[in-house]
């Protein structure tokens, strides 16, 4: 009992280790054929955001914010996979997967 104990710890050492190494990851998304780039932390931080002046249009700011906010998404689906890869089997082994899907770790929705 106190060898899987000892496993446990150390699984849930590992697992603290991965959402940190996560949370300094930076990962990057875009839109509009990479006129919009923005970067997000592997825990889905926005850290930067890049438009290209060939995306600005003032007569048109509503395509604009429609690429921003696509960027933004594929940024943090991209941090989603990265956490999910990372993160995924060690919460399993450890048991904190949910049967809906969901990792069961707070601030990781999946």
């Amino acid at each position: 009992m106190q060898q899987l104990l000892q496993q446990a710890q150390k699984m849930q050492q590992q697992l603290a280790e991965a959402q940190e190494e996560l949370a300094g990851t930076p990962v990057e998304g875009s839109a509009g054929g990479g006129l919009v780039k923005a970067t997000v932390t592997g825990a889905g931080e926005l850290k930067s955001l890049e438009i290209d002046p060939k995306a600005v249009d003032p007569e048109d700011t509503e395509t604009l914010a429609d690429l921003v906010i696509a960027a933004i998404r594929d940024a943090n689906n991209s941090a989603q996979a990265l956490a999910q890869a990372k993160l995924g089997p060690l919460a399993q082994s450890l048991g904190t997967g949910t049967p809906g899907g969901g990792s069961g770790i707070p601030g990781l929705p999946f």
